[in-house]
This record gives structure tokens, C-alpha cells and sequence, in this order.
């Protein structure tokens, strides 16, 4: 079983198109198990295709972009479907980061960090993980800090993605330093 590829194809169904699989995913972003192995059994590549597969994928994924409950499955972010996913919001830590381009630093500084064509808005655990993300539009990205936990205290609803990845709404440019 090529797990990387698995779950390349469960992220595109369950972020991105989840009509193309027949899915129907409920406001928290979860489909049953069952109802996925189906849809992805039609294809001969997943013929053989069993729950315990998507608990290999995860347990061997450097990013935990997936999580599995009571015989459910969600994408854990980066969701471009027209419903929002909700989460539960959470105390964040004190610092997050996000790493941009330099042509868009003017803007964030004026409008704030804001979703653009995502559901949320992206922050980083680590320097380094911002650092990278940067890097994909940038050769010399910056680094942005985000006074979280200040603005959490100040009404800025964030929610946990995974365990190097943090979510808002969105960021007004007076907790960006």
C-alpha cells in the first residue's frame, strides 16, 4: 500500500472535492469511514482498501493532517469546500509565526492576516515550520510573529490544526509584530 499517496487522494476528497467522491461530510469536516472506503474501492488502485489503512497512513505521516474518531475520518485543515469546517476554539500559545512572501507584507501590516481562499488562517508552532511555508512563494520569506495569546485574551477565536499548526479566523494587523 502506497501510504503517501493515500493520503494525498484522502486529503483532495475530504479538503477540496468531496462531491467528486460521493462524500457527504458533516459541519465538522467528518464522513464515516465506511462511506469513503466505498467510494475509493470503486478505483482498482484502492480495491483492497480497509479502515486499518487510513490508521497506517496517519501513524506514518510526518504532518498530521488527518485524524481518525469513532470510525470517522476528517482533514484536519486546509479546506478550500464552500462550507466552513468549525473547530473548537482554544487558548493558544503566548507567539505564533507565519512566514509570507515580501510582497504581501504591506497588506498583512494594513489589513491583518486574513484566510484569502482558505477557511482559516494558518500560524506556525515554530519558526522553522514558518520559515518553510514562506519559502513556496518566497526566496527570502518573512517572518511574522502573532502576540496570540493577547489577542485570544482580546476576543481572536484560534483553534488547534495539529501539533505544529494553529488556526484563526483571522489576525488584526495590531497583534502582527
Amino acid at each position: 500500500m502506497d501510504y503517501i499517496n493515500l493520503s494525498k487522494e484522502v486529503s483532495y476528497a475530504l479538503r477540496h472535492a468531496p462531491w467528486e467522491y460521493e462524500l457527504e461530510l458533516d459541519e465538522g469536516g467528518w464522513v464515516e469511514i465506511n462511506q469513503l472506503i466505498d467510494s475509493f474501492r470503486e478505483s482498482k488502485e484502492w480495491s483492497n482498501l480497509e479502515e486499518r489503512d487510513f490508521h497506517i497512513m496517519i501513524e506514518q505521516s510526518l504532518k498530521k493532517r488527518h485524524e481518525i474518531q469513532n470510525h470517522r475520518i476528517r482533514a484536519l485543515y486546509g479546506h478550500s469546500v464552500p462550507q466552513k469546517i468549525m473547530k473548537e476554539p482554544m487558548e493558544p500559545p503566548e507567539i505564533l509565526y507565519h512566514g509570507t512572501a515580501r510582497r504581501f507584507v504591506d497588506s498583512i501590516r494594513e489589513k491583518g492576516l486574513l484566510p484569502q481562499n482558505r477557511q482559516y488562517v494558518h500560524l506556525s508552532m515554530d519558526v522553522e515550520t514558518a520559515m518553510q511555508v514562506g519559502a513556496r512563494r518566497d526566496d527570502e520569506p518573512v517572518l511574522l510573529s502573532v502576540i496570540a495569546l493577547t489577542a485570544s485574551k482580546e476576543g481572536i477565536k484560534f483553534y488547534l490544526g495539529n501539533d505544529k499548526v494553529w488556526l484563526a479566523d483571522a489576525i488584526p494587523s495590531r497583534f502582527i509584530i
